[in-house]
């Protein structure tokens, strides 16, 4: 069936046959398909599952006819009609004996190399020395079917020179050759056609399923996008929030400081007028002193006016300026910060819906390691363990890695490391050195940030980066874009980024690598736990 044109037909078209649909099924999930597309589809799989959704049915759906849907289909056919692809006719061959009417050949001779009808044929069906003759349908083109140089039928195929031949040229220039007769040979070359034709359907199967994936892809990255524009608008609707209340606080502040200024200065200024007042009296009575004639008084009152009165020393008072710079820069400071909480939270919540299980690998752990159970916690004894040394364990340094590994796409992990004073986190390559002495960086194939000595965080790369965290992490989370050569670090309970290692290179598995660190006497025994991931809202 050759696919309708139309507005509707993406709609009307079956996913697997990409042609309108034919007797119409609808799966449990909700998708259409052809009823023979799916059922076959289903007869050549182990398990029943949707070829468009990829969801699995733990029971072969009894499939009923989409009556409605048919109807749909019945209805558009009709009014967008098939194209059915025109056949090449091969032109008539006519009988070479019939003069008159010429009737239509049944068969041709390559002996006598005509064609002829039913009637003319009676006699090389009937004579003998006829009956010999090689008889094909009938062909226009009779002298393809002869030796050029011998003027023989072509019987036999060479197969060493890949070409037709006569008896003489088989006895002739092919006597040693490998030559069968051309009837042989066409049904290998038919068994060789039937096999490649089987290639080519499955190759137009595995193209089928390609464009079922990649439009699966596409509904899954629009699905995704719309997510992720939605978490933007709610990011800038989040930071549009705190400008404006920033910008509220801002101006409060600076109209609060604006009062305390005015009511400052008012202040000030009725003090110098008080005083002002004070010292114009006294400059009148210093003004009549300087004129007396009454020596004994004036003698008796110069100390005390000469003497210095309690007034302020105004040169050491001066009147603040204009703090708004300076409000505004704490104010652009903090937003700042709030930006950088909201961005960082924005990209932990994204990063959290990579969350993967991770189990720790009881044969990677060094003999100090000591697991839990379950494989999610690692703290480091005082005695070594009795364990077998295979290639994959650490023998020398208390690490341990996980049982999964990764080598393609995006995960993310947690780890609490509260209480510790020493620890170790991050990605190692699967071919790292496990024995004797090893060398956190990218370049020997780790990827890793530690604490030690109780509050000094690095990053190991190469040279290492000294890390200055405002608080102490008491959760760490740990996310990897393989494509992108990504390893990020974050602190999860405050929502803010470590560190990440970017433009890495990544070549095969990369599992998670772990280290509880020595027990330093029971200052460092609390362990590594691996933990659930608790989304943040």
């Amino acid at each position: 069936m050759s696919s309708s044109s139309g507005l509707l037909t993406e709609e009307l078209q079956c996913s697997i046959c990409l042609d309108v649909f034919t007797d119409p099924v609808t799966t449990p999930c909700g998708h259409n398909f052809c009823k023979t597309c799916l059922n076959k589809c289903w007869d050549n799989s182990q398990t029943c599952n949707c070829p468009y959704c990829k969801e699995t049915f733990k029971r072969r759906p009894d499939l009923k006819i989409n009556t409605t849907l048919r109807e749909v289909v019945d209805h558009y056919k009709k009014k967008s009609p098939e194209k059915k692809p025109e056949v090449l006719k091969k032109p008539e061959v006519l009988c070479d004996v019939c003069e008159e009417r010429k009737l239509k050949a049944l068969k041709s001779c390559l002996v006598c190399q005509s064609s002829y009808c039913e009637t003319h044929l009676e006699r090389h069906l009937r004579v003998a020395g006829l009956k010999k003759h090689k008889l094909i349908n009938p062909v226009r083109n009779l002298e393809d079917y002869i030796c050029q140089k011998h003027e023989r039928p072509l019987e036999l195929f060479c197969r060493d020179d890949q070409t037709t031949l006569c008896l003489m040229c088989g006895i002739t220039d092919h006597q040693n050759h490998n030559t069968v007769p051309i009837e042989e040979e066409s049904e290998k070359k038919k068994t060789q056609l039937m096999k490649t034709q089987k290639d080519v359907q499955q190759m137009i199967q595995d193209r089928i399923k390609k464009i079922q994936d990649v439009k699966h892809s596409a509904k899954v990255r629009k699905r995704n996008t719309e997510k992720e524009k939605a978490a933007r608008v709610e990011l800038f609707t989040d930071l549009i929030r705190s400008i404006e209340r920033c910008q509220t606080e801002l101006l409060e502040m600076m109209e609060e400081q604006q009062k305390a200024a005015e009511k400052q200065e008012e202040v000030l200024i009725e003090e110098l007028e008080q005083e002002i007042t004070e010292l114009k009296m006294r400059n009148t009575e210093l003004e009549q002193l300087s004129h007396t004639e009454d020596h004994l008084h004036l003698l008796q009152i110069h100390s005390s006016l000469c003497s210095s009165r309690n007034t302020r020393n105004w040169s050491e008072i001066s009147v603040k300026t204009d703090k708004s710079l300076e409000t505004l820069r704490r104010a652009l400071t903090q937003l700042q910060d709030t930006l950088q909480e909201k961005l960082t939270q924005t990209d932990l919540k994204r990063m959290q819906q990579y969350a993967v299980d991770v189990t720790l690998d009881p044969d990677t752990a060094h003999p100090y390691v000591i697991l839990s159970v379950d494989g999610k916690q690692a703290r480091c004894g005082d005695i070594g363990q009795k364990l077998p040394n295979n290639p994959k364990r650490f023998d020398l340094f208390t690490n341990v890695l996980g049982k999964e590994g990764f080598s393609s796409g995006r995960f993310y992990f947690e780890v609490q490391v509260k209480g510790k004073t020493k620890w170790e986190l991050g990605m190692a390559r699967e071919s790292v050195n496990r024995k004797g002495s090893i060398t956190l960086s990218p370049s020997h194939g780790y990827w890793t940030i530690w604490l030690k000595n109780g509050n000094e965080y690095k990053a190991l790369s190469s040279p290492s980066v000294p890390l200055c965290l405002r608080v102490k992490p008491q959760r760490v989370g740990v996310f990897v874009d393989y494509e992108e050569g990504l390893v990020s670090f974050y602190d999860v309970e405050s929502s803010s980024h470590i560190y990440s290692y970017t433009g890495q290179s990544f070549t095969g598995k990369l599992y998670p690598y772990f280290s509880p660190d020595l027990n330093d006497g029971g200052k460092n025994s609390t362990p590594l736990i691996i933990t659930p991931v608790k989304y943040n809202k």
